[in-house]
């Protein structure tokens, strides 16, 4: 089978996803072409290397033109275009698109002007529906692109019901959750890196994210506050990059606390720092799934989250984790601080939060899920109905 697969090439988990969906579906023979602006961050490094090494994943980058007539990139148009060359030449199967807008749209396109039969799998991931889709002006297009597909999943339950009540659709929307490569992500020996990141013994918190305004790192960071004025040792890892940065930065400095932060930036051994700390909070406004605490739980590292989107159907209030409402700074201080002064709670939801992701959202376990769609659509087999549905994430919660 040759598939195609489309994605935001960048740090965030749409893109982290969909690149290990494309690795492990190589390894089980099939040809992969990555169709993007830029080479996927995960194929970078080791991944790329390892990648290299199979003669069955291909990458090929969406040239973009400028001229002085268009005023703003064309994107989308040069996207469907590369579709069209891979689908030609290629021979593509079927294209996997990793967002509704503007993926799955110019897969459809290009499916117009290919006039055949090529097959288009679209996955939600969430701000192409929370976000982008709900302007008036993108909500046909949505719509439209989300319908035309020949299937479409959703990382969690909660995006499909949002997806559904916002837009009408009567499209079968399966649930498939992201999943994590427990080969990579797993509890490991960090004892030095501990020590040079916590030399005087602190307790270490850690968040990753994209840095946009909808992850409230600034909340991560008033906990922080919080905690310290309350005598805990503490500090805080922040991972990644983003327009929000800055304004982060600049509040660790307004609170006096910039001792205790640590910008560590965009990193590619995250198991590492991960299996190192000792809490993972993630408070964001909106989160469909929360891949970032996915791959904390399968180092071991239990998670303080907020109470939004799918963040409740991975992180189980009391049992990996604690939950706690968005924008409740205290509450977020106050659960982490619950964890890091009792020992053997922290011990029983590392355990939990480590089991819950190496049983249940193992790449073994989830990317079948896929295959057996490709499958279907192929077959132009009937989809499965939402009563039927068997993902994980259903079964598991």
């Amino acid at each position: 089978m040759n598939i195609g697969i489309t994605c935001y090439p960048t740090y965030g988990g749409s893109g982290v996803v969909a690149t290990e969906l494309g690795k492990s579906l190589a390894e089980r023979g099939y040809h992969v072409h990555f169709i993007t602006y830029a080479l996927p961050m995960r194929l970078t490094g080791a991944g790329h290397e390892d990648a290299g090494y199979l003669d069955n994943i291909f990458y090929h980058e969406v040239e973009m033109s400028t001229y002085p007539l268009f005023e703003f990139p064309l994107y989308s148009m040069a996207l469907t275009s590369a579709m069209v060359e891979v689908a030609r030449f290629e021979k593509l199967d079927l294209i996997h698109a990793h967002y509704a807008i503007p993926h799955a749209t110019a897969a459809v396109l290009a499916k117009q002007i290919l006039k055949n039969d090529i097959k288009i799998v679209t996955t939600l991931h969430g701000t192409d529906i929370t976000l982008v889709g709900l302007e008036p002006s993108f909500e046909p297009l949505m719509k439209f692109s989300i319908e035309s597909s020949d299937a479409v999943t959703a990382v969690s339950r909660f995006l499909r019901d949002e997806t559904v009540n916002n837009y009408d659709v009567e499209k079968e929307i399966e649930v498939i959750p992201n999943f994590v490569d427990t080969e990579t992500f797993r509890p490991i020996d960090s004892r030095n890196r501990r020590r040079l990141l916590a030399p005087n013994g602190e307790k270490l918190l850690v968040h990753t994210s994209n840095f946009r305004e909808v992850k409230r790192v600034k909340d991560a960071i008033r906990a922080l506050k919080v905690m310290l004025d309350h005598g805990v040792k503490a500090k805080l890892l922040l991972i990644g990059d983003g327009p929000d940065r800055g304004e982060c930065q600049a509040l660790a400095r307004e609170l006096g606390i910039w001792q205790q932060t640590r910008f560590l930036g965009k990193q590619t051994e995250l198991a590492s720092l991960l299996s190192s700390s000792d809490v993972f909070v993630i408070p964001s406004g909106n989160e469909s799934f929360g891949l970032s605490a996915l791959e904390a739980m399968a180092c071991g590292v239990p998670v303080v989250s907020s109470d939004v989107g799918g963040l409740p159907e991975l992180n189980i209030d009391g049992e990996t984790g604690f939950v706690v409402p968005v924008g409740d700074v205290d509450a977020l201080a106050d659960r982490m601080m619950n964890l890091l002064g009792d020992r053997q709670l922290h011990a029983r939801m590392a355990k939990a939060a480590y089991r819950r992701a190496t049983e249940e959202f193992t790449k073994e376990r989830i990317v079948p899920m896929y295959e057996a769609i490709y499958e279907r659509v192929l077959n132009n087999e009937p989809a499965v109905t939402k009563e039927d549905d068997r993902s994980s994430m259903v079964e598991a919660t």
